[in-house]
């Protein structure tokens, strides 16, 4: 059992190393409403195409995003709805972190007063 939670927790840790991208953050984000093709993520993530392709790369590896050919142009989308659905618990768990350290500056400025 030890082996199989040390290989899980090395490829968690794996993911989350690949997560700490913001352009990769950003892929995800675009790839939520569904599959896009790197033209159109070129266009919306306003990214040049050699690093686009480098960030999807990691992200193809790691199968966190999965491809689909049609002629000449590849289409991404998430590979598991999960990893969606995390990003969004952890974005939310980010703004409640920055709204509570808004109200705790608004205290302190309020007793400095």
């Amino acid at each position: 059992m030890k082996k199989i939670d040390d290989q899980i927790f090395l490829m968690h840790a794996e993911v989350c190393k690949a997560m700490a991208s913001p352009v990769r953050l950003k892929i995800l984000n675009a790839l939520q409403h569904g599959e896009q093709s790197v033209e159109a993520m070129v266009k919306s993530l306003k990214l040049r195409k050699a690093n686009l392709s480098q960030h999807l790369a990691v992200l193809r590896q790691l199968r966190i995003v999965a491809t689909r050919r049609d002629g000449l142009r590849i289409y991404y989308r998430c590979a598991n709805p999960k990893m969606l659905k995390a990003c969004a618990i952890l974005r939310e768990v980010l703004l409640e972190q920055l709204a509570e350290s808004g109200r705790l500056i608004d205290q302190v400025n309020r007793e400095r007063k």
